[in-house]
């Protein structure tokens, strides 16, 4: 499925950054999430910092930070 920028231009997704935060979400290799996780980080690409509201943590419960 291509992507598109608002001028019509053509986005490969494998170009997009991937932000840490989504190394550690459980969405991550989820089909169902593809779209809107690409479309997110589109949007964000240049941000200081990247927020997502679909974040899943992968460990669960445990706190990200003790991860880190």
């Amino acid at each position: 499925m291509p992507f598109f920028d608002d001028e019509g231009n053509e986005i490969d997704p494998s170009t997009i950054p991937m932000p840490s935060l989504c190394d550690r979400c459980g969405k991550q290799d989820d089909e169902n999430e593809y779209i809107l996780c690409t479309l997110n980080r589109m949007d964000q690409v240049g941000e200081n910092q990247f927020r997502c509201g679909a974040f899943v943590s992968r460990y669960g419960a445990l706190d990200d930070v003790i991860i880190e």
